[in-house]
Protein backbone atom coordinates (compact mmCIF):
# COMPACT_ATOMS: atom_id res chain seq x y z
CA UNK A 1 0.00 0.00 0.00
CA UNK A 2 3.12 2.40 0.45
CA UNK A 3 3.79 2.13 -3.11
CA UNK A 4 0.48 3.15 -4.00
CA UNK A 5 0.68 5.88 -1.59
CA UNK A 6 3.77 7.02 -3.10
CA UNK A 7 2.86 7.02 -6.71
CA UNK A 8 0.02 8.80 -6.04
CA UNK A 9 2.04 11.57 -4.25
CA UNK A 10 4.13 11.73 -7.47
CA UNK A 11 1.32 12.08 -9.94
CA UNK A 12 -1.31 13.71 -7.93
CA UNK A 13 -1.34 17.73 -8.81
CA UNK A 14 0.57 20.07 -6.67
CA UNK A 15 -0.87 23.12 -5.34
CA UNK A 16 2.15 25.20 -7.26
CA UNK A 17 0.93 22.99 -10.12
CA UNK A 18 -2.48 24.98 -9.76
CA UNK A 19 -1.52 28.23 -9.06
CA UNK A 20 0.61 28.20 -12.35
CA UNK A 21 -3.24 27.14 -14.33
CA UNK A 22 -4.22 30.10 -16.64
CA UNK A 23 -7.62 28.96 -16.10
CA UNK A 24 -7.93 29.10 -12.04
CA UNK A 25 -6.04 32.61 -11.95
CA UNK A 26 -9.20 34.15 -11.41
CA UNK A 27 -10.19 31.98 -8.85
CA UNK A 28 -6.83 31.82 -7.10
CA UNK A 29 -7.87 33.31 -3.92
CA UNK A 30 -10.72 30.89 -3.16
CA UNK A 31 -9.07 27.80 -4.77
CA UNK A 32 -5.95 27.92 -2.62
CA UNK A 33 -7.89 27.85 0.97
CA UNK A 34 -6.24 25.60 2.93
CA UNK A 35 -9.02 23.58 3.83
CA UNK A 36 -9.88 22.73 0.51
CA UNK A 37 -6.25 20.51 0.64
CA UNK A 38 -6.72 19.14 3.42
CA UNK A 39 -7.14 15.39 4.08
CA UNK A 40 -9.74 15.37 6.18
CA UNK A 41 -12.64 11.98 6.71
CA UNK A 42 -15.34 14.12 4.94
CA UNK A 43 -12.79 16.36 2.52
CA UNK A 44 -11.46 13.04 0.82
CA UNK A 45 -14.92 11.17 -0.07
CA UNK A 46 -16.21 14.45 -1.17
CA UNK A 47 -13.38 15.00 -3.60
CA UNK A 48 -13.01 11.10 -4.92
CA UNK A 49 -16.60 11.61 -5.99
CA UNK A 50 -16.51 15.42 -7.70
CA UNK A 51 -13.24 13.74 -9.24
CA UNK A 52 -15.07 10.34 -10.88
CA UNK A 53 -17.97 13.15 -11.60
CA UNK A 54 -16.20 16.00 -13.34
CA UNK A 55 -13.65 13.13 -14.40
CA UNK A 56 -16.41 10.54 -16.51
CA UNK A 57 -18.82 12.86 -17.75
CA UNK A 58 -16.48 15.86 -19.13
CA UNK A 59 -13.50 13.51 -20.67
CA UNK A 60 -11.20 16.41 -21.47
CA UNK A 61 -8.29 16.32 -19.70
CA UNK A 62 -7.69 20.06 -19.32
CA UNK A 63 -11.03 21.17 -18.41
CA UNK A 64 -11.74 18.07 -16.09
CA UNK A 65 -8.94 19.01 -13.43
CA UNK A 66 -9.85 22.89 -13.74
CA UNK A 67 -13.31 21.89 -12.95
CA UNK A 68 -12.88 19.69 -10.24
CA UNK A 69 -10.68 22.45 -8.69
CA UNK A 70 -13.35 25.04 -9.49
CA UNK A 71 -16.55 22.61 -8.15
CA UNK A 72 -14.32 21.58 -4.91
CA UNK A 73 -15.65 24.98 -3.79
CA UNK A 74 -19.00 24.82 -2.88
CA UNK A 75 -18.75 21.28 -1.62
CA UNK A 76 -15.75 21.99 0.11
CA UNK A 77 -13.43 18.65 -1.20
CA UNK A 78 -10.26 17.78 -1.63
CA UNK A 79 -8.89 19.05 -4.35
CA UNK A 80 -5.31 16.82 -5.01
CA UNK A 81 -8.07 13.69 -4.39
CA UNK A 82 -10.42 14.88 -7.06
CA UNK A 83 -7.53 15.95 -9.29
CA UNK A 84 -5.92 12.24 -8.91
CA UNK A 85 -9.59 10.34 -9.26
CA UNK A 86 -10.04 12.25 -12.81
CA UNK A 87 -7.27 9.87 -14.36
CA UNK A 88 -9.57 7.19 -14.28
CA UNK A 89 -10.83 8.75 -17.37
CA UNK A 90 -7.76 7.82 -19.71
CA UNK A 91 -6.98 7.31 -22.89
CA UNK A 92 -7.49 3.70 -22.64
CA UNK A 93 -10.80 3.58 -20.70
CA UNK A 94 -12.24 6.32 -22.57
CA UNK A 95 -13.52 4.73 -25.24
CA UNK A 96 -15.10 1.74 -22.89
CA UNK A 97 -17.05 5.05 -20.94
CA UNK A 98 -18.69 6.02 -24.46
CA UNK A 99 -19.26 2.88 -25.33
CA UNK A 100 -21.04 2.10 -22.09
CA UNK A 101 -22.68 5.51 -21.62
CA UNK A 102 -24.27 5.00 -25.27
CA UNK A 103 -25.43 1.50 -24.20
CA UNK A 104 -26.46 2.78 -20.85
CA UNK A 105 -28.31 5.80 -23.11
CA UNK A 106 -30.44 3.63 -25.22
CA UNK A 107 -31.29 1.66 -22.04
CA UNK A 108 -32.82 4.25 -20.24
CA UNK A 109 -34.21 6.60 -22.80
CA UNK A 110 -35.16 5.03 -25.67
CA UNK A 111 -35.84 7.48 -27.99
CA UNK A 112 -34.46 5.31 -30.96
CA UNK A 113 -31.38 2.89 -31.66
CA UNK A 114 -28.94 5.20 -32.98
CA UNK A 115 -26.20 3.25 -32.96
CA UNK A 116 -27.63 0.39 -34.33
CA UNK A 117 -28.99 2.73 -37.38
CA UNK A 118 -25.36 3.82 -37.78
CA UNK A 119 -23.40 0.20 -37.72
CA UNK A 120 -25.94 -0.77 -40.27
CA UNK A 121 -25.01 2.18 -42.35
CA UNK A 122 -21.22 1.19 -42.57
CA UNK A 123 -22.13 -2.55 -43.28
CA UNK A 124 -24.04 -1.68 -46.22
CA UNK A 125 -21.65 1.36 -47.50
CA UNK A 126 -24.42 3.72 -47.75
CA UNK A 127 -25.02 6.06 -49.88
CA UNK A 128 -24.15 10.00 -48.93
CA UNK A 129 -27.86 10.53 -49.51
CA UNK A 130 -28.51 8.31 -46.59
CA UNK A 131 -25.51 9.66 -44.08
CA UNK A 132 -27.23 13.17 -44.75
CA UNK A 133 -30.30 11.79 -43.51
CA UNK A 134 -29.07 10.23 -40.50
CA UNK A 135 -27.03 12.82 -39.37
CA UNK A 136 -29.76 15.30 -39.91
CA UNK A 137 -32.56 13.06 -38.63
CA UNK A 138 -31.34 10.21 -35.99
CA UNK A 139 -27.85 11.51 -34.65
CA UNK A 140 -28.65 14.30 -32.72
CA UNK A 141 -30.98 11.69 -30.58
CA UNK A 142 -28.21 9.20 -30.35
CA UNK A 143 -26.30 11.96 -29.14
CA UNK A 144 -28.55 13.11 -26.61
CA UNK A 145 -28.89 9.57 -25.22
CA UNK A 146 -24.99 9.32 -25.21
CA UNK A 147 -24.79 12.05 -22.75
CA UNK A 148 -27.29 11.35 -20.55
CA UNK A 149 -25.54 7.77 -20.09
CA UNK A 150 -22.68 9.55 -19.97
CA UNK A 151 -24.41 11.61 -17.07
CA UNK A 152 -25.92 7.91 -15.61
CA UNK A 153 -22.41 6.58 -15.46
CA UNK A 154 -20.84 9.68 -13.77
CA UNK A 155 -23.23 10.24 -11.61
CA UNK A 156 -23.20 6.11 -10.23
CA UNK A 157 -19.33 5.85 -10.11
CA UNK A 158 -19.34 9.16 -8.52
CA UNK A 159 -21.97 7.89 -5.59
CA UNK A 160 -20.19 4.33 -5.32
CA UNK A 161 -16.73 6.23 -5.34
CA UNK A 162 -17.94 8.16 -2.16
CA UNK A 163 -18.99 5.48 -0.32
CA UNK A 164 -16.18 3.29 -1.21
CA UNK A 165 -13.86 6.33 -0.23
CA UNK A 166 -15.63 6.63 3.49
CA UNK A 167 -15.55 3.15 4.26
CA UNK A 168 -11.94 2.65 3.53
CA UNK A 169 -11.05 6.04 5.80
CA UNK A 170 -13.32 4.36 8.75
CA UNK A 171 -11.29 1.08 8.48
CA UNK A 172 -8.05 3.20 7.98
CA UNK A 173 -8.66 4.95 11.30
CA UNK A 174 -9.82 1.80 12.98
CA UNK A 175 -6.54 -0.09 12.03
CA UNK A 176 -4.87 2.86 13.45
CA UNK A 177 -7.05 3.10 16.71
CA UNK A 178 -6.68 -0.52 17.01
CA UNK A 179 -2.67 -0.33 16.93
CA UNK A 180 -2.34 2.80 19.40
CA UNK A 181 -4.51 0.72 22.10
CA UNK A 182 -2.63 -2.38 21.45
CA UNK A 183 0.69 -0.25 22.03
CA UNK A 184 -0.29 1.34 24.86
CA UNK A 185 -1.94 -2.30 26.58
CA UNK A 186 1.86 -3.57 25.51
CA UNK A 187 3.61 -0.87 27.98
CA UNK A 188 5.08 0.43 24.44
Amino acid sequence: MSKFNAWLQQQAPTRDSFERSRFLRPFAQRVFHPALWRFTRRSVPRGVALGLLVGIFLLIPGVQIAGVALLALPFRANIPIGAAMTFLSMPATTPFILFGSVYVGESVLRLNNGSGHFYQLIETSAPLSAWGDYVWNEAPLALLQGIAGLAIISIGMAIIGYFIAALFWRWRVSVKWRRRSKAIASGG
